[in-house]
Parts: C-alpha cells; structure tokens; sequence
C-alpha cells in the first residue's frame, strides 16, 4: 500500500496571507455574501506588518507607524468609524534640536532654512514624472538631482562654516528619506517615478491604542474560523498556460499532480504543511520580499511578473526603541537630528539619522538598507549601548544613562516578510506594479484564478498600509463582479412580479 493521500479542504476562494490586504479582501468578499474563502496566514498572528507590541507598559509599533494623510484614506476612516483616533487632539509642532558630533547646536534657522531648501530639490524631483520637464542629462536616480541641486545651493554659501553645516544637515536629511521610502541610498531610487507616489493630504496620524487596534473592527466582520493561523504556505500549482496565452518557462506541465494523483482541470491547489486546500482561485498577499526569494508558484509566475518582480526594490527599515527608568532628555527636546561628520558611513550606527521622543522615557531611532541588515544580527545590548555613546556625544554629556531595556525590529530577517516595504529603483517604474498586480486567468474563463494584492501592488500608494487595503479590496472586488458576470440568470416568479410592478402603468 502507498502513502494515504493528504486531506484535501476544498474552497471557492483561498487568500493566502492575513496582513491588511488580506483581510480587506476576506472582508469584502464576506461584506458580498461570498463566504466560501479560507485565509491562511504563516505567523502565529494576524497583521503581517502592522504589529503594535510593549516595552514594560509602553506600546511601540513595531511595524506601521501611523497612518499616513487623512483625506481618502481609508484607514483613517476606518479608524475615525471605530473611534480609533481622538479627533479633538491637535499635535503640537515638535521641538526639534540638530546637534554635530563636537556637540555643536545648529541654530534653529538655519536647520529650517535648510529643511526648506531640501524639500524644494525633493518636490521638483516629483515633477519629472508628469512628463512636464526632462531631467538634466545623466541623471537617473534621486540621490544624482539632489546632490546635483545641493552643490549648486551651497556653492551660493560664502561662510565656510555654515556651507559645513548645511551639508551635514542635507546628509541627514537623506539618510531619513531613505528610512521614507525604503531604501539603502537615495542613488537607488528612479528619479522619474518618484511621483508616481502620491501623498494624501492631512499629516501622519498615530493611534492611541496603537496600530494593531485596528484589526480588529476589519477581523471581527469575518466569519468565524476563517483564519487558518500558524499555515504556511509552501506550494501555490495551477494550471499552465494561462494569463491570456503569456505563458511561464515551464508551462508545458499540464498536469498538475496532487497527493499522487495527476489532475487536469482548472483548480489552483496549495500546499501548506500535511494539508493541501483546493480552490477555484486565490487571492496572493505575499509580500514582495517572499516573491522576490521564494520559488512557491508551480510552474513560475510569467516571465512579465517574474521581471517586474525582480526590478523592483524592497527595502529594510528598521527601528531602535530605547528604554528608560527615567527622563533625561530635556522636556522641551522632541527630537535630535544627528549630523554626522563624515560623508561616507563607516560604522553601521551612522546610518542612524536622529533619535525621537515617544515618550519621556522611550526613544527611538531609524535606520536603512545595508546598515540595518548589519544591526539585525546584533544583540540588543550592544545595539543600546552603542546609541548611548551616540547620545553622550552628540549632545556632548557623559552622565546619559544606558537603557533599560533596548527593543529592535528585524524585519529582513523575519522568514515571512524578508524586508519593509516597496519602492521603485532605478531602471523599474510604476509599470512594474502594474505587471504583479495583473490578475490571471485560466484560458477564456472570465473569473481570474490568481489575483495579486499587498502594498507592492498599488501604482500610487506602494509602502503604505492605506495601499495595501485598497489593493486588498480590488483583488476581492474583482472576483466579486467576475463571478457576477458569470453566474447564469435565475428568475422566479416571485422577481419577475418585482419587476412587473416597478414598470410605470400606460
């Protein structure tokens, strides 16, 4: 006798992750009565990159930090519906102090002066990709224009001390636009589709019950036992030579063999664990670091995808939290940009662009790319101890405590995500998104089998939460208006009445 055949769970709909985008897509299939859907998710937890925890009773956001613009934004609705947020709360302009590594103060004006000086070279960045203009000859990537418009800008400078310090501070500010957009450098980034990105409009929003808070309105719509926790996904097979004739390398395999035995028909199977789920089509959540790393699709995603895929970046943000038993910093000091005095990075700390006030007694630091990956493999103790001494000299004090407790994120190194958040490098472009976010299909049927969300998959707003549930929600919607189309006309007697008595009389 053979092996016995694994158990095999059938379904109209798999989603396969239950990150934001992929519980909006089980919500809105639910909120349409198709209620035929599982949602596996790798991770003991549902969230995927919004992941709120605690240092002692301190909430930390660990992944998503706020919600980003007010105005369309379908978070800050969800939020706002839910009371989520405090609509009475009005931020007050942080407090902020740029210090060089002697402990020199930059004086507040000319940081401002500076600031505005910087987001100028950025906005005129963003204009190139209306097609309005042309970029100067040779320059492809942010990094190039901005260093471009930087040197001529301080060419203007006649103080030799102020030119210095305005450089320092320009460094700065692009080692905190990489943590923005999720990159290693800004030489990364495609200078033309930098505005393919749009921002909506209203500032950064933090929820006061953390991030995390607002999963639960969107988890608590589904139906019960939907979520399959702790299910990894191994092995996605569909059928070959699919995706309107734009077949994959080894689409020859028309056979799709499932727990020993050959089948031919028009089903995706996928496999996780000792247990494999059958499914007329799925919803793909996978983030775009999983794509870019893992052969899971049998046989390989088109060669369209599989580029598209490959030419876009995924970057590594990563987050410092410091911890004290006690305040220390001046209670009128939110923030410390840090100018470091050097224009290439030596050690992996210099990375570190400034640390901000949580609260009186967190702190927290940013870095990117390659740096972060080197902190990643770091203990936490050295990581606090090493921004201590970061501390004690750029604010030029030897008596700043060490942390109590230093907390880091490590997303590259998280096996379910590899990395933070997409942005289009030099030599890729919106279309590329465009290309992944292509749901397929089997032959002629109209009712895609693989449909592709996540925040690698929205054009305009890539990298962020509010992208990834409206990717969501599409992937969902468009099965919901396919299986519409699709369904035959079934008329009784009861509806044919309805409709008489809707018609006007003569």
């Amino acid at each position: 006798m053979g092996e016995p055949l694994p158990d095999v769970s059938k379904h109209k709909v798999i989603i396969i992750g239950a990150g934001i985008a992929g519980l909006a897509a089980a919500t809105h299939l639910s909120q349409h009565n198709m209620n035929d859907f599982i949602v596996l998710e790798a991770q003991n937890r549902i969230g995927g990159r919004i992941c709120s925890s605690k240092i002692n009773d301190q909430q930390v956001e660990l992944g998503a930090h706020w919600i980003h613009g007010v105005l369309g934004n379908p978070m800050y609705e969800l939020a706002l519906a839910n009371g989520l947020v405090d609509i009475t709360h009005r931020p007050k302009l942080p407090s902020i102090i740029a210090a060089a590594t002697d402990g020199t103060k930059v004086p507040i004006q000319l940081l401002q002066e500076t600031y505005e000086a910087y987001m100028c070279f950025l906005r005129r960045c963003e204009d190139y990709f209306t097609g309005a203009f042309d970029p100067p000859p040779g320059i492809h990537s942010v990094g190039e224009h901005v260093q471009l418009e930087i040197a001529i800008y301080l060419d203007k400078v006649q103080n030799n001390n102020v030119r210095k310090l305005q450089r320092l501070i320009f460094n700065c500010l692009l080692k905190r636009e990489t943590c923005i957009t999720g990159c290693n450098n800004m030489f990364d980034i495609d200078l033309v589709e930098l505005g393919s990105y749009k921002e909506l409009q209203g500032g950064n929003i933090a929820l006061p019950g953390g991030y995390s808070s607002i999963l639960d309105p969107i988890h608590n719509k589904l139906p019960p036992d939907c979520i399959k926790l702790n299910s990894q996904v191994t092995k996605i097979k569909w059928p070959s030579g699919i995706d309107n004739g734009t077949d994959s390398e080894d689409s020859d395999k028309t056979v799709i063999e499932v727990g020993g035995e050959d089948v031919t028909n028009e089903t995706v199977y996928v496999h996780c664990d000792e247990k494999i789920y059958e499914a007329d089509s799925i919803i793909c959540t996978l983030p775009l670091g999983i794509l870019k790393s893992n052969d899971i699709f049998c046989p390989k995603l088109p060669k369209y995808k599989e580029k598209s895929i490959g030419r876009l970046l995924y970057g590594v943000v990563d987050k410092i939290f410091l911890y004290y038993d006690r305040p220390f910093l001046s209670a009128d000091t939110d923030e410390i940009l840090l100018l470091w005095d050097n224009d290439e990075i030596g050690d992996w700390s210099e990375k570190i662009y400034s640390f901000s006030k949580v609260n009186d007694t967190l702190l927290l630091g940013w870095l990117s790319g390659n740096e972060a990956e080197i902190m990643e493999k770091l203990d936490d103790k050295i990581i606090g101890d090493k921004c201590t001494d970061i501390l004690r000299r750029f604010l030029n004090d030897p008596c700043i405590p060490y942390p109590s407790k230093c907390m880091c994120t490590r997303w590259k190194s998280n096996e379910f995500s590899l990395g933070s958040y997409t942005a289009i490098g030099v030599g890729s472009s919106q279309l590329d998104i465009e290309h992944i976010a292509r749901p397929m299909h089997v032959n002629n049927n109209t009712i895609p089998i693989i449909t592709f969300a996540g925040e690698h998959t929205h054009p305009n707003f890539y990298s962020t939460v509010h992208g990834a549930y409206l990717s969501g929600r599409a992937a969902a919607e468009m099965l919901i208006v396919c299986k519409r189309e699709d369904e035959p006309l079934n008329t009784t007697v009861a509806d044919l009445g309805s409709w008489i008595q809707g018609l006007p009389l003569a």
